[in-house]
């Protein structure tokens, strides 16, 4: 099936603008471009929830090769404002897709953009930031472009933690064991995962270890998780990756801080890591450009093992979060943080995502430190 293209025109926060081809949803959508650089793995990307409000500048020059199937999604829907990619191949070839790419994109609502020299545009955002993109398949010129952007509020402004959550109480099945011929693994403990926008292969990780996922809603309040603790009912809590700045997310970071004092085993990852983080008193900052791809290194600082991580994400908690924790990972790229122990509390978080989707597995560990934390403290 051949992608239908029409004409895109697209402004960036820094005067660019550009004339390309569409060949996803259609509408005016304005977002902050970031680029990932990663060179597989675009569907998980597509529909990953942290990245909603963004467009993806793709650095993998050919995009939607193998089309879209349903066992690498990650999440009902797709979140990302759109991508920006250099080609998108006529045709795809996979004994898995389902459909191709771009009538995935037109199903979800997502802009696709194509014939751009994602080269410049990854070298662009790595030397100037993050930046507001505007993209338009309307035929609209640079001025009313422009004229859109400059009353749009940023990505900092916005509260996007996604509209859907699965349901409170729910528990999660591993995905499609049996049709991937995996061993259904032996559910040994219960975990409260508060999900701000949780990827499926973090619950089908924490079930691969054992511990079975029982979403909650990301307003649930800490009580609720508390009481559940208590009884038994849960043995401790995730808080998982989600979209957006975690300043803005005042309410969920006070009941984190409930959480907390009860001295609840709990794993935080990336937008969790960051909330552990300011709950505790130490606020993030935002990064240059983030980091986004499936190939970055992380040191760890206690076995000193240098592992290839996935990342997805623009703030990071600071080097004073020292004072309360261990730090246990560092990004070798630029020496961020990466993970922390938490020293008065059974909490670990990571920055990266362990559950590597798309990515290498070197971080999968975690999780089983997680499964040591909850079952032996």
């Amino acid at each position: 099936m051949r992608a239908t293209l029409n004409k895109a025109t697209l402004y960036f926060e820094n005067g660019l603008f550009l004339e390309a081809q569409s060949f996803g949803a259609r509408g005016v959508v304005i977002g902050e471009a970031v680029f990932n650089t990663a060179m597989s793995g675009y569907e998980e990307v597509i529909s990953d929830p942290s990245y909603r409000g963004q467009f993806v500048v793709f650095s993998a020059p050919e995009v939607g090769v193998v089309g879209v199937n349903e066992q690498d999604r990650e999440s009902p829907s797709s979140f990302c404002a759109g991508i920006l990619v250099r080609h998108t191949p006529s045709r795809y070839s996979n004994f898995r897709a389902k459909q191709p790419l771009s009538a995935f994109l037109q199903q979800h609502g997502v802009l696709g953009v194509s014939g751009l020299d994602t080269r410049a545009l990854v070298g662009m955002l790595r030397d100037e930031g993050a930046m507001g993109v505007v993209v338009s398949t309307d035929g609209l010129d640079k001025q009313e472009l422009q004229k859109l952007l400059q009353v749009s509020s940023g990505i900092s402004e916005q509260y996007l933690i996604p509209p859907f959550n699965r349901a409170a109480t729910h528990a999660h099945g591993v995905f499609d064991f049996n049709a991937l011929n995996y061993q259904t693994p032996t559910l040994t403990s219960t975990i409260g995962v508060l999900d701000l926008g949780v990827k499926n292969n973090i619950l089908n990780n924490l079930a691969q270890v054992g511990l079975r996922p029982l979403c909650f809603a990301h307003d649930t309040k800490a009580q609720t998780l508390i009481e559940s603790y208590k009884k038994g009912e849960i043995a401790g809590v995730l808080l998982s990756n989600g979209p957006g700045d975690p300043l803005r997310l005042k309410s969920v970071i006070h009941e984190i801080g409930l959480l907390i004092q009860e001295q609840i085993p709990m794993l935080g990852i990336c937008l969790g890591h960051q909330l552990l983080s300011i709950a505790h008193g130490y606020p993030t900052y935002k990064l240059k450009f983030g980091h986004h791809g499936s190939n970055h290194p992380v040191l760890n600082l206690q076995t000193r093992r240098i592992e290839v991580s996935a990342q997805n994400h623009n703030y990071c908690v600071p080097e004073s979060i020292a004072k309360v924790a261990t730090i246990t990972h560092k990004n070798l790229f630029d020496h961020t943080i990466e993970g922390v122990r938490y020293k008065n509390a059974p909490i670990l978080s990571v920055q990266h995502h362990p559950e590597a989707s798309p990515g290498p597995h070197d971080g999968l560990y975690i999780f089983e430190e997680f499964k040591r934390l909850v079952c032996h403290g």
